[in-house]
């Protein structure tokens, strides 16, 4: 079977995680970039890499790199690709281009300029044009333009991969399932250790918390790959790759807690968790956090408080100041992560963390902050030291 050079796109901060996800799996000569981790493997290797990879958004190969000066020369390059051999005239397709250069003005032109190319040479092969779509396209090619050079890739995956397919409504502003479980593998936490999210929304952390558990791949929900829709996709290998990942689910008597205070979305979560099928993994209640008390004597706490559009400004100091007090009396003997977007927030919570990690929400610049909480000062325990910035 043929090696392709496969892209795998990622949030800001997680490339180190996927890169270690990627590596487990099989992937080889494994390159980390911005956003991104590049890996050599082959058809089957796609295949699994999109059914099985947490932290991944989408999962590209390359089909061709050349040299770029102008519209002309961006042009030329995409119409050599012998486009009617990856899918049919009769499926709808879309490009996409990340664009760092200054060749163009902006991203949209270049992308007009490579659909107009593949067009063409469906016209030249077949005497008809493929239709473009915009939303949801049989076939997607996504170019990147650094400089003066266009790589052009074919996206795998269809939909980004953060929509696993188990969530039936959700809060507004809903934590990315794929950043959900980059934070949980940053943090590393362990199944057995019993794990804690006392402000839960639809439950996501303590979902995606479940699925590693019970090594459930994350893939399971999901209804439909690009991959599924291309001339040489082969159904027999797919399903086996499939069954194999399957088979490697594991019963795992883990305790996960989520609290969420709103009534409407803690019912949402309940029935998140139910369509996962890790109800025998996660416990919810309803009610504020302060309150809050899972019986555990020693464990991991992964919470995202409300930041920005959620919390007003003037609500953030007091209420992350009340975060810190919770943690500090209530949580003696436990590790806890924070993410947060908000730097007055943070600075609110009123306890050093050992370590702070910089992710990205989507377009948010946030910090992951790990805490280790103890009776006591700080400084009783051992030297103070402030954590430091880390990409992961």
């Amino acid at each position: 079977m043929t090696d392709l050079r496969i892209v795998v796109s990622t949030y800001a901060g997680l490339e180190q995680v996927l890169a270690d996800e990627i590596r487990a799996l099989g992937g080889r000569d494994i390159e980390i970039h911005t956003r991104a981790v590049s890996c050599t493997g082959d058809k089957g290797f796609m295949y699994k890499a999109n059914f099985s990879l947490r932290t991944a958004l989408k999962v590209m190969f390359n089909v061709s790199a050349f040299p770029v000066k102008d519209a002309d020369s961006l042009y030329k390059g995409v119409y050599e690709i012998d486009w009617p051999s990856y899918f049919r005239g009769d499926q709808t397709f879309a490009v996409r281009c990340i664009l760092s250069s200054d060749l163009f003005d902006n991203n949209l032109f270049p992308a007009l300029k490579a659909k107009d190319a593949i067009a063409d040479r469906f016209r030249k092969a077949t005497g008809k044009r493929p239709d473009v779509s915009r939303e949801e396209p049989d076939f997607e090619v996504q170019l990147f333009i650094f400089r003066n050079t266009c790589q052009v890739l074919i996206n795998s995956s269809g939909a980004s991969l953060h929509l696993r397919g188990y969530r039936t409504e959700v809060d507004k502003a809903p934590l990315s399932e794929v950043l959900a479980a980059g934070i949980i593998l940053l943090s590393g936490w362990e199944p057995h250790i019993p794990l804690i999210d006392f402000m839960c929304g639809s439950g996501t952390i303590p979902i995606e918390a479940a699925l590693i558990a019970g090594r459930i791949p994350p893939g399971t929900f999901r209804k439909r790959y690009a991959f599924e829709q291309w001339l040489d996709f082969d159904e027999a290998l797919y399903q086996t790759i499939r069954e194999k990942q399957l088979d490697k689910i594991v019963d795992q008597e883990a305790r996960i807690y989520g609290n969420e205070l709103n009534k409407w979305v803690y019912r949402k979560a309940c029935e998140n968790v139910e369509s996962a099928g890790v109800e025998d993994m996660v416990r919810l209640s309803c009610g504020d956090f302060r309150d809050f008390d899972s019986g555990e004597k020693r464990g991991t706490i992964i919470i995202n408080p409300p930041y920005g559009e959620k919390l007003a400004l003037e609500e953030v100091e007091s209420f992350y100041a009340s975060i810190g007090e919770r943690l500090k009396h209530g949580y003696s003997g436990f590790q806890a992560w924070i993410l947060t977007g908000s730097p007055e927030g943070a600075a609110a919570i009123g306890l050093r963390p050992h370590r702070r990690i910089k992710v990205f929400n989507g377009p948010i610049e946030c910090r992951l902050l790990g805490f280790e909480l103890f009776k006591g000062k700080r400084n009783e325990r051992f030297d103070t030291q402030a954590g430091t910035d880390t990409a992961g």
